[in-house]
């Protein structure tokens, strides 16, 4: 495993079978003597992680982009080594997180958005101190950078303040604080800002770069349902969508993608004449004009950029009164909508019930 990458993942797949389990008011019901029991519906699978490749560089911010159900967080938990891969393979800062997790935790943390992590009696540097504890952080050291973070998120009031008084979003900015203070080399961030304000999001961000700019070996994992968020903060992003890779590269490379030829728009005075000779200049590709009382928009699909001045000249020449032009850049959203076929719809869906037990290494027992 080479050590530029601090996450390698080698068609790795998770799948969960839903098994068919009795009514809690029927399971302890003595059936009557000759009745015929229904026959049992066969188990139904559902696949989560559908032979994901993936490289994620050390020192990378990598971004994961996907609607609800997509796997994100499948994918996230499995790197944790909170969940264990159907097949696959899978490697986190160099070492295995099936039969090497243990060695991994100490270097990972993860923050998931929305999550009621924390103990409702103990204040909010209580918990902290009792996370870092965990990871075996000394004690000066983990008031020093919880008193630190608490500050960055504007949660410094609310030091003494139990966590069953938080509203949600004083809850997140902790659990935010809690993946930091331990300083880990990997981090995931699961929605770190959903449920925050405009400002603290903002501040958020910029943090998250600071921090990944210090120490040049840190890496972060981040997904999120904010377009803006990803394209400013990831160097590259995946796009999943039913568990399946459709595409990974820069924001710039992606949206290049989508678009094959440059567009502009161009919006003339009302009653301007020269637009329907567009459609015969040499490189213009395509020609939409949309009329109003108040102007004349069109649109254009050019060949190469340079093609715009005979579109300005030829306007101008046949008495065209440019009122403004504008160059039109695709987007992360325009790239999402192609690939994926519709929008992101919010934070993550709940989970199957089999992964949730799954995460929480809870036993099963069949009826």
């Amino acid at each position: 495993m080479s050590a530029s990458w601090a996450i390698v993942t080698e068609e790795l797949t998770r799948t969960f079978t839903k098994t068919w389990r009795r009514p809690w008011w029927k399971r302890w019901r003595t059936p009557s003597r000759g009745a015929v029991s229904a026959p049992r519906a066969a188990p139904e699978t559902f696949v989560a992680l559908d032979r994901i490749n993936l490289q994620v560089r050390q020192g990378e911010l990598f971004g994961l982009l996907g609607p609800n159900g997509a796997g994100k967080t499948t994918l996230i938990k499995i790197l944790a080594t909170l969940l264990a891969p159907t097949s696959g393979r899978a490697w986190v800062d160099g070492r295995d997180v099936v039969t090497q997790a243990e060695a991994i935790r100490p270097y990972i943390n993860m923050v998931s958005g929305g999550e009621s992590s924390g103990y409702g009696i103990l204040t909010v540097r209580e918990n902290l101190w009792l996370f870092a504890r965990l990871y075996g952080v000394p004690s000066r050291l983990a008031y020093e950078r919880i008193d630190q973070m608490l500050r960055i998120v504007g949660l410094e009031d609310k030091a003494q303040t139990r966590i069953s008084h938080l509203s949600t979003g004083q809850r997140q900015k902790m659990n935010f604080c809690r993946g930091f203070i331990t300083d880990p080399t990997i981090l995931f961030l699961d929605e770190p800002t959903l449920g925050l304000d405009v400002r603290t999001a903002r501040t958020i961000r910029t943090f998250i770069r600071r921090w990944l700019e210090e120490k040049p070996g840190r890496t972060i994992l981040l997904t999120t349902h904010y377009m803006a968020e990803a394209e400013e903060l990831c160097d590259r992003l995946a796009i999943i969508d039913h568990g399946r890779l459709l595409a990974c590269d820069t924001p710039a490379a992606l949206k290049r993608q989508v678009q094959q030829y440059p567009r502009y728009v161009i919006h003339l005075a009302p009653s301007t004449d020269g637009w329907s000779r567009l459609s015969q200049l040499p490189g213009v590709h395509s020609v939409q004009v949309h009329t109003t009382p108040t102007s004349t928009d069109v649109k254009l699909s050019l060949r190469e950029d340079a093609v715009i001045g005979s579109v300005v000249q030829t306007l101008v020449q046949h008495g065209g009164h440019i009122l403004s032009l504008q160059k039109q850049e695709p987007t992360l959203e325009d790239v999402f909508l192609e690939l994926v076929g519709r929008q992101l719809n919010g934070p993550e869906e709940n989970e199957p019930e089999e992964e949730l037990r799954a995460s929480s290494r809870l036993p099963h027992y069949r009826d």
